[in-house]
Parts: structure tokens; sequence; C-alpha cells
């Protein structure tokens, strides 16, 4: 009767541990496969925080204190082939009294957005020099480099436009940038503003140019973690192929 009770015992013990097992490797699983850091440039209240409150809350921001320092953000987004991409997006102050604080996050960058109000110029004439800061701080890593035209519904709307597309770019073509005119508001190209860089850096990686390096937080490569974790981030739609 022992003999039977024990072996009757230890099959349960095996069946237990085994699902609990079975269970563990299906809770693991990889949320990404790379993660990103992108940061957001540009003059005070172009509206940095708003594109990056409808990329990833799908929100606008009718009301938006200045970033104060640096703010952060997280958001997963996927290429073509099914790659998992973690964004940490950086929001940056463009007060010169906070220049010293922002610094510090651009060495550990893969891309920029440099981010100008179409409906300001000045906003516009300054971004030579924020192009130029975020080069200084990031060598000797090349980064992807977007300009970034928000404010678009005030142009939609009747407000006055002051600085043109074809300007944009043409300045855009002259320095190897990425270009769109996004608006925060009904969230016009925000996703685009995004995805390019990102699919930027990811082509840049499968082509060797990028690598994963100790002590470099621009690229970085994933792992897995319990899925009942929630890290409250927003997965992005696969980008849809245009051909027929």
């Amino acid at each position: 009767m022992n003999k039977v009770w024990d072996n009757y015992s230890n099959c349960t013990v095996f069946l237990i541990f085994q699902s609990l097992l079975d269970t563990t490797c299906r809770m693991v699983e990889p949320i990404f496969d790379y993660q990103f850091r992108l940061i957001l440039i540009g003059d005070s209240t172009v509206g940095k925080s708003s594109l990056l409150k409808f990329f990833t809350d799908g929100k606008f921001a009718e009301l938006s204190d200045p970033t104060v320092g640096v703010d952060f953000f997280a958001r997963l987004m996927e290429m073509k082939d099914g790659t998992q991409i973690k964004l940490q997006l950086w929001d940056t102050a463009g007060q010169e009294r906070f220049r010293s604080i922002t610094k510090s996050y651009y060495r550990n960058s893969v891309g920029v957005l440099l981010v100008y109000d179409i409906t300001n110029y000045a906003s516009f004439e300054h971004i030579p020099l924020w192009m130029m800061e975020a080069q200084r701080h990031i060598e000797p890593h090349r980064p992807v480099f977007a300009l970034v035209g928000c404010k678009l519904d005030l142009v939609n709307a009747g407000g006055r436009r002051e600085v043109t597309t074809e300007e944009a770019q043409l300045f855009a073509n002259q320095n190897g940038l990425h270009f769109v005119e996004t608006s925060a508001r009904n969230g016009v190209n925000v996703e685009e503003a995004f995805r390019m860089v990102t699919q930027e850096v990811y082509t840049r990686i499968r082509s060797g140019e990028y690598k994963v390096e100790d002590g470099w937080d621009g690229i970085k490569t994933g792992f897995a973690r319990p899925s009942s974790l929630d890290f409250n981030l927003v997965m992005a739609e696969p980008e849809k192929s245009s051909c027929c």
C-alpha cells in the first residue's frame, strides 16, 4: 500500500512540476529584440512634448507645462520583418538654463528628432545650432537625424505659416536628414516621424554599421520577462506594405 501511495505521490509531484515548468516557459516571452534611445531637441514651446504625448498615448495635451530638464517616455514599435523595437524617448527642455542638464543625455542617443514650429521661423533658424550641438556630444557615433515640423493644424486652420515645406525640405536634403511635417493635435504624420528614424537605425544595424557596445545605451539588445509584468508600453501597429 505504501509503495503504491509513494508511486502515486511521486507521479503527482512530477505532474505538478511539469505543469509549473510549462507555465513558466509560456510566461517568459521576449518583449523586444532591440532598444533604441531617441532624443527630441529644439526650442521651447515648439511642440516636442505634445508630439511625444500623442505618439505614446494617442492623445493631444491641450495644456502642457514646459519641460523641466528631461522627461522620459517608452513605446514598442514593430518592423516589417516582425522585429520588436523598444523606443526610449527623451524629451528635453529647450530653455538655455537647462542646456547643461540635457547635454548629458545626448551621448547615449542613436536617433535625434530636430523639432521646430512651422509658424515660428526663429525656431527653424535655430535648428542648425541644435544639430551641431547633438553631433558634438554624440560623437564618435553617427546618429540618425530627422527634421520634424510641428503645428501643421494651425496652418490648416488658417494660421500663418512662416516656414515653407520647400525650405525645410531643402535644408533636410542638404544635410542628409529625414523630413516630415506633423500635427500632434490630430495625429498627422506623428507615427511617421518616429518610424522613419527607427527604421533607419534598424537598417544600419542589419548592415553592420551599428553594433551593440558596452558603455553605450544608444542601442541595446532585448531581454525576456514574465508576461504577467506590465511595463506600460504601447504597441505600435506594423507598417503596412503599399504593394498589391
